[in-house]
């Protein structure tokens, strides 16, 4: 939902985690499908990096340069005060931007998100500083990001 108007992802996604563990996000609930071995890996691999235990992942598939995600923060209320949110990328290289979300005067940050690479948001970054993965013209390969996460509720 935009400004109150149904649009399609942008993005292919699912979720997975522990049972009971849903998220909803722009008037989408989504429960989660059992954990799938090789997300388990991943997990595990991440979660001493972390220092956390994540309970549940959004998998996202950017097929093409037009697959995208606006500006938004992850600060939905099942992820509680501060969330962490570990990303794992896989596939072709994207770029992600971060803006301020009070001093608009700040520079932006870009950053290149490339296959096997892992971005740990934590502490204040989703109250204070919103992201996205911009539409690219140039060609790009697809690519797979999961963003692990802790439901608290």
């Amino acid at each position: 939902m935009i400004f109150g108007k149904r649009h399609q992802l942008p993005r292919l996604t699912a979720w997975y985690g522990d049972p009971g563990k849903s998220y909803a996000y722009s008037g989408i609930l989504m429960e989660p499908l059992p954990w799938a071995s090789t997300l388990q890996q991943i997990k595990a691999a991440i979660e001493p990096i972390a220092n956390i235990e994540f309970n549940s992942v959004l998998l996202n598939l950017y097929r093409n340069g037009q697959d995208s995600m606006g500006w938004h923060s992850d600060n939905e209320p099942e992820l509680g005060q501060n969330p962490v949110i570990g990303s794992v990328s896989f596939g072709g290289t994207r770029r992600m931007r971060f803006r301020h979300k009070y001093q608009p005067d700040l520079p932006k940050v870009s950053l290149s998100l490339s296959n096997g690479s892992f971005l740990l948001m934590a502490g204040t970054t989703q109250e204070y500083w919103q992201h996205q993965v911009p539409k690219t013209q140039r060609v790009i390969d697809p690519r797979i990001n999961l963003t692990f996460r802790q439901i608290v509720g």
